[in-house]
């Protein structure tokens, strides 16, 4: 485990290192998908939906106190699980410091194994679009334009 990792990447390791099989990391999937607070409807535009998707998934970025918060959306149960994790580790960090992570940590939760190919890419490419999403808090690089290709 990264000791320079934030302790929120930390502990939802921690929990999914808990779990001993895939069904119930694919439970706890579903209880983050249940616990991510509703995206607005009015979010859910061309500009914040990720494309190449099978399930619609929709993420918006604000900076509030120098840190990011993000929220995001999808219509299909175990990626919004995947999304909620992802908002619950990123959420309150700087935007250098999601820039700086790397999605190993996903590789301890067990997770990439439980996941079809296109799901755990997916995941990655999530990663990936929050990383620039907050980016553009740093440069001049639109949170708009920063949707990234996603198989799902």
């Amino acid at each position: 485990m990264a000791a320079s990792r934030p302790a929120s990447i930390n502990k939802i390791v921690n929990r999914f290192q808990r779990a001993s099989d895939p069904k119930r990391r694919y439970e706890q999937l579903l209880w983050f998908a249940k616990k991510l607070e509703p995206l607005p409807e009015a979010a859910k535009v061309p500009d914040n939906k990720v494309p190449g998707c099978v399930s619609q998934v929709y993420v918006i970025a604000d900076l509030q106190d120098g840190k990011m918060h993000y929220q995001a959306d999808s219509d299909a149960q175990i990626t919004k699980g995947l999304v909620a994790l992802l908002i619950k580790a990123l959420n309150g960090l700087t935007p250098q410091e999601v820039i700086d992570l790397t999605p190993d940590f996903i590789k301890e939760t067990q997770l990439d194994v439980s996941l079809t190919p296109s799901r755990a890419n997916g995941f990655y490419n999530i990663f990936k679009m929050m990383q620039k999403k907050a980016m553009a808090f740093l440069g001049d690089i639109e949170p708009e334009a920063t949707s990234v290709q996603m198989k799902l």
